[in-house]
């Protein structure tokens, strides 16, 4: 008595081997998706994101559409523009830098060049962060002014 491999046997093997093929190869391709930056509660517009508000977690949905956060570092310290739920992705729309001057509150005007430094007092007209152009009101003689909003809260007035 003689066994042979049958047509069905063989087929169903080669089946078997395909399907287990494609989930390793599902597996291997989730795997490598990444993380995304995901809140722990609910988070309100303005609030200010730290590190213990919102969690990194894998991704494992491949039809998640780009353009969320994914690491954690790029969110602390942002504010945010609209609810986000605990959860959800955070969007990178969703974020905006915290203001470094804020409107009706007093700031230093700096006028630098050729060697002499004019300082005043203004009152921005505008929320702005960090690096923003915007127009300021110089408190003592009423002109407004325009100048760059520079990294320790000052206006640096740009020259006509």
């Amino acid at each position: 008595m003689t066994f042979s491999h049958s047509s069905s046997d063989f087929g169903f093997r080669r089946c078997l081997l395909a399907l287990a093929g494609l989930f390793c190869l599902t597996v291997a391709a989730h795997a490598g998706m990444g993380t995304a930056v995901v809140p722990e509660r609910t988070i309100y517009p303005g609030e200010e994101l730290h590190s213990e508000i919102v969690r990194e977690v894998e991704v494992t949905n491949p039809n998640l559409k780009p353009g969320y956060v994914s690491v954690t570092s790029e969110v602390l310290g942002k504010v945010t523009t609209r609810t986000l739920l605990p959860g959800r992705t955070i969007p990178m729309g969703a974020l905006r830098d915290a203001w470094a001057v804020e409107r009706g509150k007093t700031v230093a005007l700096v006028f630098a060049g050729d060697g002499l430094t004019i300082t005043a007092v203004g009152t921005p007209l505008q929320n702005a962060a960090i690096g923003d152009f915007i127009r300021v009101r110089n408190i003592e003689s009423g002109v407004i002014i325009s100048g760059t909003v520079m990294g320790d809260g000052t206006v640096q007035v740009a020259p006509k």
